[in-house]
Order: structure tokens, then C-alpha cells, then sequence
């Protein structure tokens, strides 16, 4: 799971993306509400955590633009404010849930989990599963009906963010920079040596058809 930081504070953001870090989420960090928004609109998130309160344009804001943009990416709002005028302004603009500052650690992990499962990103405990296809996020392993599937890093990413985005066409630049980032140079060409590798994987489970090639665009995980 990859989620964005939008916080000002930098030593409460380095502590969150500590936190989200030592439970497995990759996390990348910024401190204004412009720089979340150029971020955010790049559509490889999975989670926006927002401060309400930041520089330049405010967590309320960007929430907003990204909705009005038709991105869809979960948010979940940090704030010091706890009236109930501005968890409903929140709310009302499209954010899925509002932790008020301090907050306990383990409370702030299971906002994430709850809308990271609202949204579908992932099942109770962390788990995902998908035409006999098992993914624990949390353990990072997999299985298929019940035997297990040994993947590196990357191919376990990539069948999760295949998983996660079941049924529908991922292109292949944008797989590239959830995988491996946007500034990698890796090229995209690598998305295909990995695709060739996953299907290899899957291919003693007879289930390699389920990743299907959308001809000079992207790919996507189908039972179809």
C-alpha cells in the first residue's frame, strides 16, 4: 500500500511515516497543500493522510480539488480542530474519515485500516483475495488455494496493486510509477519483465491467464 503524508509538522510527519513504515506501507511525504496536490494527482496513492491546517492551499482544499478532478484516492484528515462544524465541512468534500490531534497510535492505525477496507484497498486483517489468489499486506506473503506463492518484493507490489485495481485496465506508465516510482530509472520496460515474471509464478497454479495484456496500453487482472 502506498500512501501520501500531507503535513506541515515535520517532525509529527516523520513520525507517522515511521509508524505507516514499521507496518509495511511504502510512504512518501510532503509539507504544503501544493506539493500534496501535484503528488496526489500522479494517481499511484492508495491513502491521502491531510492536515487540515497548511501552507499554501489547506487540506480542505486539496481534498476538494481531488475529488472535483474525479480521483477517487481515500483521504483521511490530522487535525488539532476537533468542532463538529469542521468535521463535517471535511467530510462533506469528500474525505472518508477525521482523526483529531493528539491521537494514540493504535487508534491512528485502525482509521487507516477502516478506510483502507471502506475503500476496498483491503479485506479484515489486511488481507485481499481474488480468484483463489490470497495476499496478506500486512506479512507480505501470498498463496493460491491455499499453497503458498513465493514472489520478491516487486512481484508481490505488483500483483497487489493488480489485485487492488481487479477488473480494471492499468496502463503501463502508471503501473511504472507506483511500482518503482517516478523518479526510477529503471524504464517501463520493466513492467513487462515483471508482468512475464508474475505469469511465471502463476503459471504452475494454471491461473497466468488472469493477467491480461491490453494491447498497447497497459495490463489488468481479469477472471474475463
Amino acid at each position: 500500500m502506498h500512501i501520501l503524508i500531507v503535513e506541515d509538522d515535520k517532525a509529527l510527519q516523520n513520525i507517522i511515516a515511521k509508524i505507516l513504515a514499521e507496518e509495511a506501507y511504502d510512504v512518501d511525504q510532503s509539507e504544503s497543500g501544493d506539493e500534496g496536490l501535484l503528488m496526489a494527482r500522479t494517481g499511484v496513492y492508495d491513502l491521502l493522510i491531510v492536515d487540515l491546517m497548511l501552507p499554501g492551499l489547506d487540506g480542505i482544499s486539496l481534498i476538494k480539488q481531488i475529488r472535483m478532478g474525479g480521483m477517487n484516492i481515500p483521504a483521511l484528515i490530522l487535525t488539532a480542530k476537533d468542532r463538529i462544524e469542521d468535521k463535517v465541512k471535511g467530510l462533506d468534500v469528500g474525505a472518508d474519515d477525521y482523526l483529531v490531534k493528539p491521537f494514540a497510535t493504535e487508534e491512528f492505525l485502525a482509521r487507516v485500516r477502516f478506510v483502507l477496507r471502506r475503500a476496498g484497498k483491503i479485506g479484515l486483517e489486511g488481507k485481499m483475495a481474488y480468484a483463489g489468489i490470497m495476499l496478506d499486506i500486512t506479512q507480505q506473503q501470498a498463496s493460491i488455494t491455499g499453497e503458498p506463492l513465493k514472489l520478491t518484493k516487486k512481484e508481490f507490489e505488483l500483483l497487489s496493486y493488480l489485485m487492488q485495481n481487479r477488473e480494471q485496465i492499468l496502463i503501463r506508465d502508471q503501473i511504472y510509477d507506483r511500482i518503482w516510482g517516478i523518479e526510477s530509472k529503471a524504464g517501463e520496460t520493466i513492467v513487462d519483465v515483471y508482468i512475464h515474471y508474475l505469469r511465471k509464478k502463476l503459471t504452475p497454479f494454471g491461473i497466468e491467464e488472469l493477467i491480461q495484456t491490453v494491447r498497447g496500453v497497459g495490463y489488468m487482472l481479469s477472471e474475463g
